[in-house]
């Protein structure tokens, strides 16, 4: 549901504010303004001096590179990164090797998957995603590699899945939401094909996606999302259509996600929290449906698992309080293998080679952006395949984050991370960004943070980054503790964090600024509506104003999705409890500057959030700015429309927290 991490997280930085030269100095104003970008609808926004881009410009040329794809008989890989205003394919023949850029769009290719090749063959195309202007409604393309032609495969409407290839490499599978616009049936192509898909699978619901083929290519491994802490896994028959539920039905809410066919196709590799906190590594008996925990000691998630293709190596990922560990398991044995050590940070997108042995990911830690790595699992050795540019920034001098925790209302521990400016070039206490993550269970993890270490390095301000109940990360039943009428419990956590901060000799209560993007953003706007007194100011980021409106408007492919977490509007009883903690009902109590940003075209959270939002505020002359991006969705993905972003932002804090 969520469509990325990263670009989540992208849009969280590029939202939040950032600083100036010398802490609470002036930008000259005798320069010239900055244009806005010709997509973006700018309203309340004053002149931005072009200094503040000379100054805070480097802070914007950040990149990244992620893994796509493995060449599925050479060495070598696609990465998405950006060169110019977008993230594109680019090819990386060896490690370190240049990045020659494969395609060339005005809005971000979402991925590129090879098909796999057991005869040995080069192969002569790859397949790729992308949308226009944000909409999420994803088209599949076949990239051709000698003419570099993409020839579109879809009907260029409907919202389609990422393909998933057979292991022979002859067929593949993707969703597609052609036939209501809600429900993301199955369709199976023939490579040499591929424009002629044929429906394998009719969803029931939303929710449902296809996980592994099976090594026969007769079955499909799926997943049923029914909510952030309840999904399953069924076996799809391709070839009739009927689907067979593999994991058992529970009187309790239990996730199974993620997984893999085991190499001989009597098995199937997942995660679970079925009779436990944390989720597990499993592996399921087709044949009994018996389930063999293979990590019994772990006190944290398994959140990310890959099998190679000869099934003798199981790579999976920890989610430890925060950090991404890696961890090996020879599938045999089940005994742990060595992982290479990894700096802390985030281990994300695990990817075997065809080889069996190069294991490829992306690391990500305070100290540098992510980048596209691999791990020989027979050895060890460490490998580094892209070094992204980090504007000539000495990235040692990025402060490192601090592990935090506050008692809540309710004396349940809430925890956070903390990020400070250094004491010796800025005593005293320090304004404060309070960042709240979307989701609304997601989780915020350290990682590179990019353009905010502006703010810490230059200008001196501090950012916690809380992990409300109803995150991520910290056990099942946390997970649960914001649902339906318990929503407001997560923003009385956001009050308690104001004590904490009060309490802090290093912290500024006086100068807090509010943000966060997509759940973030409504969280933002109910901070300020609840504890308008305590803050400064407030950054809304496609936020939700109206849980109403909303849930009415957004997506139909998300609404059943998204009542089972918020409620569902059209029981009166629940329509009244939701319009009662909808920050637009309140939006009275918000008495202090505002800044909201959407994307015209978001199909998450609609901008009508964000424009009866605005609507109000003006209406009783809160101060307001606003920016709307018309090629744009949830969240800005464009270079020059993120650039404004956070060139405003920068602006309306100086003159609201920094003053």
């Amino acid at each position: 549901l969520l469509r990325s991490t990263t670009a989540l997280a992208a849009m969280l930085l590029a939202a939040a504010a950032t600083p100036s030269r010398a802490a609470d100095a002036s930008l000259p104003a005798s320069r010239p303004a900055l244009t806005p970008p010709p997509n973006l609808v700018v309203d309340g926004v004053p002149p931005i001096p072009a200094a503040v881009a000379e100054d805070a410009g480097r802070f914007t040329e950040f990149r990244a590179a992620s893994l796509a794809a493995w060449h599925p008989v050479r060495r070598e890989v696609l990465v998405r990164t950006r060169f110019a205003d977008t993230l594109q394919v680019h090819q990386v023949r060896a490690p370190l090797g240049a990045r020659r850029q494969l395609t060339f769009f005005p809005d971000s290719v979402a991925s590129a998957t090879y098909p796999p090749s057991p005869d040995g063959k080069d192969p002569a195309y790859f397949l790729f995603a992308k949308d226009v202007g944000g909409s999420e409604f994803d088209q599949l393309y076949r990239y051709d590699l000698a003419t570099g032609d993409a020839t579109l495969l879809t009907d260029g409407r409907s919202k389609n899945g990422r393909p998933l290839f057979t292991k022979d490499g002859k067929r593949f599978v993707y969703t597609s939401t052609r036939r209501n616009r809600k429900d993301g049936d199955f369709y199976v192509a023939d490579a040499a094909s591929p424009a002629d898909a044929k429906l394998a699978y009719q969803a029931t619901s939303p929710g449902w996606s296809p996980i592994d083929w099976s090594p026969d290519g007769k079955t499909l491994l799926a997943g049923r999302f029914n909510s952030a802490n309840e999904s399953s896994l069924w076996l799809v028959d391709v070839a009739t259509g009927k689907a067979d539920r593999l994991t058992p039905e529970s009187n309790e809410k239990v996730k199974y996600e993620g997984g893999a066919f085991a190499a001989d196709g009597k098995g199937v590799y997942c995660t679970t929290d079925a009779g436990r906190e944390f989720a597990a590594l499993i592996y399921v008996d087709l044949a009994t449906k018996q389930q063999t925990v293979l990590t019994p000691d772990l006190k944290w998630d398994v959140e990310d698992v890959a099998l190679s293709d000869d099934g003798k190596t199981l790579a999976y990922v920890v989610n430890e309080a925060g950090t991404g560990a890696l961890h090996l398991m020879d599938a045999t044995t089940r005994q742990e293998r060595p992982a290479p050590k990894l700096p802390p940070g985030q281990v994300l997108g695990l990817s075997f080679h065809a080889n069996n042995r190069d294991l490829g990911f992306v690391l990500n830690s305070a100290k540098a952006p992510s980048d596209m790595y691999s791990a020989d699992v027979t050895t060890g050795e460490l490998t580094r395949w892209t070094e992204s540019e980090t504007a000539g920034l000495n990235t040692v001098a990025f402060p490192d984050p601090t592990l935090v925790s506050w008692k809540s209302f309710d004396r349940r521990e809430i925890s956070g991370f903390a990020y400070r400016p250094d004491p010796a070039k800025f005593p005293g206490k320090r304004p404060v960004i309070v960042n709240i993550h979307g989701g609304p269970e997601s989780q915020f993890r350290p990682a590179f943070m990019g353009s905010y270490n502006y703010y810490f390095t230059r200008l001196g301000v501090a950012a916690v980054f809380p992990n409300v109940r109803g995150s991520n990360g910290y056990g099942k039943t946390f997970l649960t503790l914001d649902d339906g009428r318990k929503r407001e419990d997560s923003v009385k956590d956001i009050g308690a964090l104001l004590d904490w901060v009060k309490a802090q000799p290093d912290l500024d209560a006086d100068r807090v600024l509010v943000t966060g993007g997509s759940y973030g953003g409504y969280m933002s706007l109910a901070v300020a509506t609840h504890y308008a007194d305590r803050i400064r100011c407030s950054v809304d980021v496609v936020g939700i104003g109206n849980f109403v409106t909303f849930l009415e408007r957004t997506e139909p492919y998300r609404q059943d999705l998204r009542r089972v977490e918020y409620g569902d509007e059209r029981d009166p009883s629940m329509r009244e409890f939701l319009t009662t903690i909808s920050p637009l009902t309140s939006v009275a109590r918000i008495g202090k500057p505002m800044f909201v940003v959407h994307g015209a075209n978001d199909p998450r959270v609609p901008v009508n959030e964000a424009e009866q939002m605005v609507a109000a505020l003006k209406k009783q002359g809160t101060p307001v700015w606003s920016l709307v991006a018309k090629d744009e969705g949830h969240g800005f993905a464009k270079k020059a429309n993120q650039q404004f972003q956070f060139y405003a932002t920068i602006a309306y804090a100086r003159e609201f927290l920094l003053k």
